[in-house]
């Protein structure tokens, strides 16, 4: 197809919103490892590890639009933008998330914005961090003895979203297992929500930072205890936090991560 030929095509190509998982580069779909092989354009993400990004085409144009807490590599209304102009020019674009686009991903947001836009989109979906962390560290989220119900939950809330907060007294009472995404900054606040909800103080929690990565690690507690722990040992984001009796499955089942 040559110049004039795309110019006469208002809209010539399709973003893939694709899901990279939490990490490990194992756990990437063939789907998703497809694309990324034949991408003329690939727009990623802070979270998503040097070994899938070095599964892009050398070819395609790379482009990070990471965002961390504090710090923007672009906007979120920058970022569709560039989609949506990418693809009036390349076949391929991909939008690569870490974890899974519609799980905290805002990958609804921006599917929507291309819809609204004309643009073809589609999801690949990714393995989620919520549930990868938690299986590379031993808890499994449902347990026959445990927990036969798990709540996902953002402790990091956008302003001006559609209601005015996360409502905790339901969380604490709406299934055995609790997994919070992006809480650790306001994990004190958190914990107090939920005590005060009638969640027990002794009820395990456990902070799981870099799931499925090499340097994957975990720290251990209670509601009691987990808020010093994090002072004392100064463990940080990115980070997701399971609270539920799970988590004493960890002590047995942690030997068994995968290598």
């Amino acid at each position: 197809m040559n110049r004039t030929e795309k110019q006469e095509n208002k809209y010539l190509g399709k973003v893939y919103l694709v899901g990279a998982g939490p990490g490990d580069p194992g756990l990437i779909t063939l789907k998703a490892k497809g694309l990324l092989e034949c991408a003329d354009v690939v727009i990623y993400d802070a979270l998503v590890s040097p070994p899938i990004l070095a599964m892009i085409n050398p070819q395609a144009e790379q482009i990070n639009a990471g965002k961390r807490r504090g710090k923007h590599s672009l906007f979120q209304e920058e970022t569709t933008q560039l989609l949506i102009e990418k693809a009036h020019d390349h076949a391929i674009v991909v939008r690569l998330k870490g974890g899974d686009p519609f799980i905290f991903g805002r990958g609804g947001e921006e599917m929507e914005e291309l819809v609204n836009a004309g643009i073809p989109a589609e999801v690949v979906p990714g393995i989620t961090s919520g549930i990868a962390a938690a299986a590379y560290s031993g808890i499994p989220l449902t347990h026959r003895l445990y927990s036969s119900s798990v709540t996902f939950v953002t402790g990091h809330e956008a302003a001006g979203k559609y209601r005015p907060k996360v409502d905790w007294n339901a969380i604490a009472h709406g299934s055995e297992t609790i997994v919070i995404y992006m809480g650790i900054h306001n994990l004190p606040y958190i914990v107090e929500q939920l005590s005060a909800a009638g969640l027990n103080s002794k009820t395990p929690i456990a902070l799981v930072r870099w799931g499925t990565r090499p340097e994957q690690e975990e720290l251990i507690g209670t509601l009691e205890t987990i808020v010093e722990q994090v002072e004392q040992t100064g463990f940080g984001a990115p980070a997701i936090a399971v609270i539920g009796q799970v988590v004493n499955m960890h002590s047995i089942l942690s030997s068994c991560r995968p290598v």
